[in-house]
């Protein structure tokens, strides 16, 4: 499965602290196996497709999943991660 980030995911997870950024390929990793994976807590949004997820208790990022694409849209501290700010 192909896992793309969008501009804006590629800027914030620049910024986000190392920890945080080894944390965020662990849950791609589950993502990609299992989208239903416990820890990531995926949650649909309001879109067909966009749903949310946990990095941890703090920091969430959203996403676009197909068949074969896993599209990320926004990664960051709880309303960032949610593509709020």
């Amino acid at each position: 499965m192909k896992i793309t980030l969008s501009p804006t995911a590629d800027k914030q997870l620049k910024k986000l602290p190392q920890v945080i950024d080894k944390k965020f390929i662990k849950q791609l990793t589950f993502l990609v196996s299992n989208p239903e994976h416990p820890s990531l807590r995926s949650k649909k949004m309001a879109s067909e497709n966009k749903f949310e997820a946990r990095i941890d208790r703090h920091y969430r990022f959203t996403y676009l999943m197909t068949k074969d694409e896993v599209f990320i849209i926004s990664v960051g501290p709880h309303d960032e991660g949610l593509g709020k700010k």
